[in-house]
């Protein structure tokens, strides 16, 4: 009965293009020339990936896992005329630059220094933003939406990926979930080579939906080596995470002290959270709480977490999803003042667009609201099977609790 109900909602999902990929070829890391005269913009990342290499230049990784990890200095072109907010996908193979995203430059880094080297070549005043995409990416998906990013913030920070083996498949959620626990190791050694660089000033993470948890599950790691998450690490983003709430609040308690800035991206209408909940037993996603109502309004504050409530933010996703990036006044937040350290109180915050944020506390509305709310979660979540919401007890104890596990028999 599980797996039908599985099954079930699978092929639900499976009609929401934006979830299974679709709509655009694939085997665009290949790279292409410019011709003389074209006005683009071009995003330069480093790419650290725990994927196995495919052997074809037009993938270049797949999703397998490698017990290597391999580092890559990747350029992307972005075309003069597009929606903010978008990837412009080629329609068809090679990409035209003139219209489309387009890979310009690969080439393989071998060694720590000439990473290091690559960084001193790129560098934004010190700042380094490391991305970590989610569920059902391929590697080009994750370049392509990192280089939109960069684009559309205008962040002035030395952008690097780190793309862990994803198999970019409706059906491979466990896969994918194993695979972030696979590559947790591999990116907190980067975060500590990253930070180890003294031309780095300071470094802050975007993470999305599945990937919330490989950088948690790091942190934590870290943390729980050094007894703190290093000094470095200035900034914490976390966008639609796909965590259970209970577990987030012991993963951030584990980390130590201090710690670093924590802002999550949370929006009630995620249809890809509704989907996960209902995987994973109908158990609350941090991504999906609403920020404003207790338990969460008073234990977020206690414990200096800034939540930032997406609801009503529209854009082009139908599993409204991936708003953190589509909306142009929230991809600027995060460029121009989250990774900067201002804060989201002041007077100084105007956005297009309805969004509440909660922090220390005080629940605020920054710019008004577009439009009524949005269209219900997927249907097969409003069945009577509702979803388990933690108690403040419960929240409460994990998010203040002492580091260190205690025994079970105490």
């Amino acid at each position: 009965m599980k797996l039908l109900r599985l099954t079930h909602l699978a092929v639900l999902i499976g009609f929401l293009p934006a979830l299974t990929g679709c709509g655009h070829p694939s085997g665009v890391m290949q790279p292409v020339g410019l011709a003389a005269g074209t006005s683009t913009t071009q995003v330069d990342m480093l790419v650290a990936t725990t994927r196995q290499p495919s052997g074809d230049p037009a993938t270049l990784f797949n999703g397998e896992r490698s017990p290597k990890p391999y580092m890559t200095d990747v350029a992307v072109s972005i075309p003069p005329k597009r929606q903010p907010g978008t990837v412009q996908w080629p329609q068809r193979l090679p990409p035209n630059p003139a219209t489309d995203f387009a890979v310009t430059r690969v080439k393989q880094i071998d060694t720590i220094p000439e990473g290091r080297a690559w960084f001193r070549q790129h560098i934004e005043g010190g700042h380094a933003l490391v991305f970590i995409h989610g569920f059902n990416n391929t590697y080009e998906d994750s370049v392509f939406r990192l280089a939109q990013i960069v684009h559309d913030s205008g962040m002035q920070a030395t952008p690097i990926l780190f793309t862990w083996p994803s198999r970019a498949q409706l059906t491979g959620y466990e896969y994918d979930k194993e695979s972030t626990n696979y590559s947790r190791t591999a990116l907190e050694q980067s975060l500590r080579v990253l930070a180890a660089d003294p031309d780095v000033k300071d470094i802050t993470i975007l993470a999305h939906s599945m990937g919330t948890w490989l950088a948690m599950e790091s942190l934590r790691q870290m943390g729980i080596r050094d007894g703190h998450v290093n000094a470095k690490i200035h900034n914490v983003i976390l966008a639609s995470p796909d965590i259970d709430i209970q577990v987030f609040a012991k993963q951030y308690v584990e980390m130590g002290e201090p710690k670093p800035k924590f802002t999550i991206f949370v929006s009630q209408d995620d249809r890809a959270l509704a989907a996960s909940s209902f995987i994973t037993g109908n158990v609350s996603r941090l991504g999906a709480i609403d920020p404003s109502k207790e338990p969460y309004r008073s234990r977020l504050e206690k414990a200096g977490i800034t939540a930032i409530d997406l609801t009503k933010v529209k854009t082009e996703d139908s599993l409204h999803h991936g708003k953190f990036a589509e909306s142009p006044e929230i991809v600027q937040l995060i460029g121009q003042r989250l990774m900067t350290g201002q804060t989201l109180t002041d007077s100084n915050v105007s956005l297009g667009q309805g969004v509440a944020a909660v922090v220390g506390g005080t629940a605020r509305t920054v710019g008004t609201v577009a439009g009524a709310a949005v269209a219900a979660p997927l249907t097969i979540v409003e069945q009577p099977m509702r979803t388990r919401q933690p108690s403040g007890r419960e929240v409460g104890e994990d998010l203040e609790s002492d580091r260190k596990s205690k025994p079970l028999t105490q």
